[in-house]
Parts: C-alpha cells; structure tokens; sequence
C-alpha cells in the first residue's frame, strides 16, 4: 500500500506549477501509483477487495483534494508576485491605435437616440419578423392595400397552426403599435431598426435601417409635429439654417398627411443642407389616423398623436457624404475605414453629435 504521508509530502514539497503536475502524473497518471492500485482490485479475491477499495479510494479522493488546493495557493502566490512586480507606464504611447471602427449606420443610430432622449424620447424595439396585423392591418392597411403586394413585401412560409404568412416587416411602424399597446398613452417613442422590402439600387437595398417617431397624447397638433422634426434636424446635422416644407400627401396610417422636404444648396457637386435654393424629400410624417389609435385600444375622441419616419441610412448619406446606399452592406474594409467612426466618438448634445 502506498504511503499517504508520503504522497501528501510530495504534493506539500511541490513549489511550482509544473513540479505539482508531475507529481499528479505520478500519483493520478495513466501509470501512476493510485492508478495502479485501482488497476489491482480486479485480480484481489471479493473478501480482500472488499477491505481495501474504500482505502484505495479515500486515498485517490485525499490526494486529489490536495493537488486543488496546492494548485490554488500556487496560482494565488505566482499572481500576487506578479502584481508587486509587473508596472504599467502610462506615460508611455500607446504601441498600437485601435483597428476596430464603428459603422455609420450604429453611429447615426446613436446620434438619433441621443438627440430624442433629450425631447423626452424613449427608445422603442419590435421584432422583425411580424405578423400581418401589426405590420399591416392595425396600420389601417387592408387586403386590398398595395404596399401588402408581393413585389413589396417578403412573405415567409406558413407555418403549422397559423392562419396567415408572417412577413419581413417593410417598416419599423408595427413597433408603435406593440409599444402603444404596452405602454398605452401618453407616449413618446422612436423605432429604430432594420426593415426589409424587395428594391435594389443606387438608393434603395432589400434590407435597410429606419427610424420612426410616436408621440401620442391630448390636444396634439401638427405644430407640434413640424418644432419636433425641426428641432431634430437642426440638431442632427449641427446647423441652424435647416428650412423645412410640408407638402401633403396620403399614408395609410395618418390623417393628414404630409412629405417634408428640406432645403438644400449644391457645393462642389454636393448636396449641403440649409437654405432654400432647392428642396428634396427627406421624411414623411402626418397625424397618427384615428383607426389606428382605435386599433390598440385607446379613444381617438380622447388621444391624438402624430408619427414620422424616415431611413437612417439616407440620414448617414446625407450627413457623411456618401453617394451609394448599397456600399453600407458590402462589408468593404476600405470603405469602412474611410467612413467609420471611432469606438470613443460616442455622441453627446453638449460635445457635438457629429463624432
């Protein structure tokens, strides 16, 4: 039989990581001396084996035991003699600048959720896979609507027990309703968030990024809607001359409702926001449609809102001076270097939202 003493000894004695494994390999190995003894309780006669496989055992369960605690004193002392002698000179220069960059569709998202914090927003999410009644029906869009076509929307495969095809959703409009129905009223919300439609160009991607705003409340009114997106945009794109211009126009799920249009100037073959020498359509907005309040429960007789929305992506365009959507999702190194920010240009009101 095997000296326990002796063997806890060893363990005891073993004044390094790699001293302490081979003293392990020794006792606990393939050839080790508890091994070996495990190995013997096969050829001992039943009376004999039954006296000594619980010493044989106790022994291998003490010698493990202490191996632990050995290897925790150890790594204890080798980490407390590394922190009284290892120093980091701050002074020094960083060896290396961070690679890593973060893509402008995150930093405008930021830039958006930091502007609207400030307007007393909160940050609404919603799946992207949705049914057809929040993203279509509670937005007071029949069967017969067009935006419901197939050469819009992408339709899933049914699945078993359901009665109708979930869609991609073609806007992040169904997050007002799910946040409506959570939060009831009065609320304010942005929805930012990945959308889908089946559309490819210069200006238009399969997948892209939008952002919508819900405010519902009493006694609001479109005034209030043109100081919110004013506001916004002033802020967003840091000048004070942003000249906005409501055209009316038709969605389904506001009423009136109204294209905004911002004035713009062309420098160097570019678009530069401000002024009024020329417009172009950035949002569309309107005062959120009784139906739609009445489809999540509340009174339109006691609750008015108004909704807006717009795409991110076409916000980093025009800020950034990028000219083609589809570069967003190519996953270009080059380009993401050019146009991405850094980690710690974290948006702030009071430091610029700009990065």
């Amino acid at each position: 039989m095997t000296d326990a003493e002796t063997m806890l000894d060893r363990i005891a004695a073993a004044d390094s990581l790699a001293s302490l494994d081979a003293v392990r390999v020794a006792a606990l190995g393939k050839q080790g001396e508890i091994t070996a003894l495990l190995k013997s309780l096969g050829k001992m006669d039943a009376e004999t084996r039954a006296a000594e496989a619980p010493k044989i055992h106790a022994l291998r369960e003490q010698v493990t035991s202490a191996i632990a605690d050995r290897k925790a004193a150890l790594e204890t002392a080798e980490l407390e003699k590394r922190l009284a002698t290892e120093r980091i000179d701050l002074s020094l220069p960083a060896a290396e600048t961070p690679q890593g960059t973060v893509h402008p569709v995150s930093q405008v998202m930021d830039e958006l959720a930091e502007i609207f914090a400030d307007l007393g927003f909160a940050v609404a999410e919603g799946p992207e896979i949705e049914t057809q009644w929040y993203n279509f029906t509670a937005l007071n869009m029949p069967e017969s609507h067009p935006a419901r076509a197939m050469h819009d929307t992408f339709y899933l495969e049914r699945r078993g027990g359901e009665e109708e095809a979930r869609v991609l959703r073609t806007h992040t409009s169904p997050v007002q309703i799910r946040a409506m129905e959570a939060r009831g009223a009065p609320i304010r919300v942005i929805a930012p968030g990945r959308v889908y439609r089946s559309d490819s160009d210069a200006t238009h991607t399969p997948m892209f990024h939008q952002v919508e705003g819900l405010v519902i409340d009493r006694a609001i009114h479109l005034g209030h809607l043109k100081w919110t997106l004013e506001t916004f945009l002033k802020a967003f794109f840091e000048r004070d001359d942003i000249v906005l211009r409501l055209r009316p126009s038709y969605f389904p799920f506001t009423e009136p409702s109204a294209e905004v249009d911002v004035g713009y100037t062309m420098r160097g073959g570019r678009r530069v926001l401000g002024g009024t020498e020329k417009w172009m359509e950035l949002l569309g907005s309107g005062m959120v449609h009784p139906r739609v309040i009445a489809a999540v429960g509340l009174d339109p007789d006691e609750w008015q809102g108004f909704a807006f929305g717009c795409g991110i992506d076409r916000l980093a365009m025009l800020k950034y001076g990028m000219d083609d959507l589809r570069a967003f999702f190519d996953g270009d190194m080059r380009w993401l270097r050019h146009y991405g920010f850094r980690a710690l240009d974290v948006p702030t009101l009071s430091a610029g939202v700009g990065g």
